[in-house]
């Protein structure tokens, strides 16, 4: 019998490639280290009849009981705190890798998995500016500082993994078509949103809410990529020559790797340098405002230029065909 067949029912096994977004979006650190082991955790989960969303929700656990860990100042704590992160992000994988097996997408899925990220750090933060007013002698001094960085910084860490995830999405949509990204449409979303009612959908409705404001974030940062979707929906509809395709995902492929820096493992990284090495949490706090704050608004003047080129290409083709 085939080895990838399952034993009872005769059922294939979902390949460790059919469990990945795409070659062009995948961090080199992801397929070495976390998606082997989501891999692992999504087998046993579709074994189990464990949800993707029940892998989401255990991973927001994991990833606050880390942030408790950060609060001491003892380094056997934090290193627990490191594995705990570390496994919260390798659930954090496996509910992906889960959904793309299985095909159980959901918009509450996107939408859970975005904020237990968000979950994660709000708990890590906290502890930092605990861990600094009590550690610190500075901080110890002016409490109030080390919280208005730590909400300065939070905001931008939303806006850098809210464009990193939508920009990842947008290069999908040109690698994989619909079926194979999660980029939406404002317009679409507010349109879902009226259909609803607060009285007999209130729970879904309330996510949508965000869901759309959170996509209307996104949507104004970005004009020319917007006027790009609007030039080619109103020349193509649905059907973009593949070509166009091919040509936007060789330009834009460059710029995943600033995505993948803005994502998870970088960050991690910084994190638990300045735990661990140099014993200074705030220095994270420092690193999100300055590196990762350079990266993103690199990655999204590089991301405009490109969308703006390519709307420069196809308006000079419709003026040439009106010009016959």
């Amino acid at each position: 019998m085939n080895k990838d067949n399952n034993t009872s029912t005769g059922e294939k096994r979902p390949s460790y490639k059919d469990s990945l977004k795409s070659m062009d979006t995948e961090e080199t650190f992801d397929l070495i280290f976390y998606r082997p082991i989501g891999y692992g955790w999504a087998l046993l989960a579709k074994k189990l009849g464990i949800t993707p969303n029940a892998i989401t929700i255990a991973s927001i656990f994991l990833g606050v009981a880390a942030g408790v860990a950060f609060y001491y100042d003892n380094i056997w704590i934090n290193i627990a705190g490191v594995i705990l992160l570390v496994w919260a992000d390798s659930f954090d994988s496996a509910d992906g890798q889960l959904a793309r097996m299985t095909k159980q997408y959901s918009r509450l899925g996107r939408i859970l998995d975005g904020l237990s990220g968000d979950i994660w750090f709000a708990a890590i933060y906290i502890a930092i500016c605990l861990r600094e007013n009590v550690t610190s002698e500075f901080f110890s001094a002016h409490h109030w500082v080390i919280w208005v960085v730590a909400v300065v910084t939070g905001v931008c860490h939303a806006t850098q993994a809210a464009m990193a995830d939508y920009y990842r999405q947008f290069h999908l949509f040109f690698l994989k078509g619909k079926e194979g990204s999660e980029l939406d449409t404002a317009s679409q979303l507010w349109e879902k949103f009226h259909q609803l009612s607060w009285k007999r959908n209130f729970w879904q409705k309330l996510t949508l809410a965000f869901y759309t404001n959170y996509t209307v974030g996104q949507e104004k940062r970005t004009p020319w990529m917007q006027r790009l979707r609007r030039t080619l929906a109103a020349k193509y509809g649905n059907d973009i020559p593949q070509s166009f395709r091919d040509s936007f995902r060789a330009a834009s492929k460059p710029l995943m790797k600033y995505t993948n820096i803005l994502s998870f493992n970088t960050r991690t990284f910084a994190l638990f340098a300045s735990i661990l090495i140099f014993q200074m949490p705030w220095l994270y706090f420092a690193f999100e405002l300055t590196v990762l704050n350079i990266v993103l608004i690199y990655m999204m003047m590089r991301h405009e230029k490109i969308c703006k080129g390519f709307v420069a290409q196809l308006e000079g083709s419709f003026r040439k065909q009106e010009s016959f």
